[in-house]
């Protein structure tokens, strides 16, 4: 049974390391990277310093929030698989009841940050991204479909509209165009991980790709979205006109190599090393394109 074993903590620093665990910290710096990016971008490489720290701060609390309602959810299945047994609420180390109270002070924190010293849109969308991350993806999509991360896909694009709202407190074309950059390139990402760990999926019966259609389509499809997120990936450029030729060399020369690993792991979908360094250089792909996009924003 789920949680009957209580474990305690020996000092009050495993209790910190327990509910950090909880929040997936791993996953947060590259969200907060593409928030940073959006608000470079909206404030045309002018951003108060305030600002972009509050903005960063409630986008990791709301991140931080999501993934901890994730561990609550999930914790079925999360017991099941050796992988991630040992995490804090499967392993015993915190009580679903505490967590969920935490994860939302977590939620009441970043709604507060932004809603007080940045603006209202900001605060909503920060708080559509845990509703949608965890209603939609967790609940409805993640257990019922191989279409899960297609569509889930959209709560980890929001945190870009959460940065341009700070900035400019709406949401312009060039907004959407990130959210719809992050929403293709989060497939190839999240598949090419899929792959990695299809056996932990099909042991808990999580409808993954790989895990539902098998390696080869799930490599054809990582293909397809990849191609599909390169030559998006310039819509900033044109017809948008939102960053110039500082962006479109950083956008060519990681969308070329984004391209040729894709190739490679459609060539040998079964080869989990290719597979594993497709999911490592798909989040070096988003880190330096973001980057190529505040180099651009200072640049010009």
């Amino acid at each position: 049974m789920i949680g009957s074993t209580i474990t305690h903590h020996e000092n009050f620093g495993q209790v910190i390391q327990s509910y950090y665990q909880l929040t997936k910290p791993r996953i947060i710096p590259l969200l907060l990277i593409t928030t940073a990016a959006a608000m470079f971008m909206a404030g045309k490489g002018h951003i108060e310093p305030f600002l972009l720290i509050i903005t960063l701060l409630g986008g990791t609390f709301a991140a931080a929030s999501a993934q901890t309602f994730n561990c609550v959810y999930d914790q079925d299945i999360d017991y099941d698989m050796k992988r991630t047994r040992t995490r804090p609420i499967p392993s015993g180390r915190v009580r679903s009841s505490h967590a969920i109270i935490f994860g939302i002070t977590l939620a009441i924190l970043s709604f507060s940050l932004l809603a007080i010293w940045v603006n209202m849109l900001s605060a909503l969308l920060a708080m559509l991204g845990i509703v949608f991350y965890m209603l939609v993806y967790t609940h409805w999509l993640k257990r019922h479909t191989t279409q899960n991360i297609v569509i889930g896909g959209a709560a980890g694009a929001i945190p870009p509209l959460v940065g341009w709202a700070a900035v400019t407190g709406d949401l312009s074309w060039s907004a959407w165009a990130i959210f719809g950059l992050i929403f293709l390139w989060t497939p190839p990402h999240f598949w090419a991980l899929a792959l990695m760990i299809s056996d932990d999926y099909a042991e808990v019966g999580v409808p993954m790709l790989p895990v539902v259609e098998g390696a080869e389509t799930t490599g054809k499809q990582i293909w397809i979205y990849t191609l599909i997120t390169v030559l998006f990936s310039f819509i900033l450029i044109y017809p948008l006109n939102s960053l110039g030729i500082v962006y479109l060399l950083f956008a060519t020369t990681l969308g070329i190599f984004f391209i040729i690993k894709a190739w490679k792991l459609q060539q040998n979908p079964e080869d989990k090393m290719i597979a594993k360094s497709m999911f490592k250089y798909s989040i070096l792909y988003m880190m330096l394109l973001c980057t190529g996009i505040v180099v651009d924003t200072l640049t010009f």
